[in-house]
């Protein structure tokens, strides 16, 4: 019995909203760091990773899983798909939280990355 109430634990952590903002699903967790996402500035310019919240639409930065790989690639759940992180992306600060955090739009560009403290 206790390995049932177990598996049901890890389903409900699983399917909560918390567990899918670090899937790096666009717009979640954002409006909790909005305040350190607008400062984030694109790596090779002036402009900003996160376009913010405009007319009630979250903005294009998130919380995510992430790894990286001997090569030192980065890896990142965006939108709950693993994908590779672009170097040009990488920032090399870390997020006051120590987790990682991806801003990108709704077709994919990664405009930003910030590797988790060690690997998240």
């Amino acid at each position: 019995m206790p390995r049932a109430l177990l598996v049901v634990a890890l389903a409900v952590f699983f399917a909560s909203p918390s567990a899918m903002a670090q899937d790096g699903h666009h717009g979640q967790g954002h409006a909790e760091n909005h305040d350190w996402y607008e400062k984030l500035k694109r790596p090779g310019s002036n402009a900003s990773c996160c376009t913010g919240t405009i007319n009630g639409v979250e903005g294009d930065c998130r919380p995510t899983r992430a790894y990286q790989k001997d090569d030192g690639t980065w890896y990142a759940l965006l939108d709950g798909r693993w994908v590779p992180v672009p170097p040009k992306a990488v920032l090399s600060e870390l997020a006051p939280d120590g987790r990682s955090h991806i801003c990108a739009n709704k077709t994919g560009t990664i405009f930003c990355f910030l590797g988790g403290s060690p690997k998240s």
